[in-house]
């Protein structure tokens, strides 16, 4: 009845590797774009613009599921409601 539930360590594992690539990508992102823009004129503006906004979206996904995973591994899994 009343369980207690304890800690997923290799869950929580994943999660802060999860975070930490989010975390170098929020600041190599944002690097690269700024880069991009301060050199419009340059033949490879626009692949390098591009590949700053690829580190941003990538940043914005290990985010969402760094975040999900931790909870996941400190709260445990969400149970479904089935009846």
């Amino acid at each position: 009845m009343n369980e207690i539930q304890t800690m997923n360590k290799p869950l929580l594992q994943k999660g802060l590797k999860k975070m930490s690539l989010f975390l170098l990508c929020c600041f190599v992102g944002p690097v690269i774009v700024h880069q991009a823009f301060k050199n419009q004129m340059h033949p490879l503006y626009i692949p390098v613009l591009l590949l700053g906004i690829l580190f941003l979206i990538i940043a914005f996904y290990y985010g969402f599921t760094g975040i999900r995973t931790l909870v996941n591994a400190l709260l445990g899994e969400r149970k479904s409601k089935t009846n």
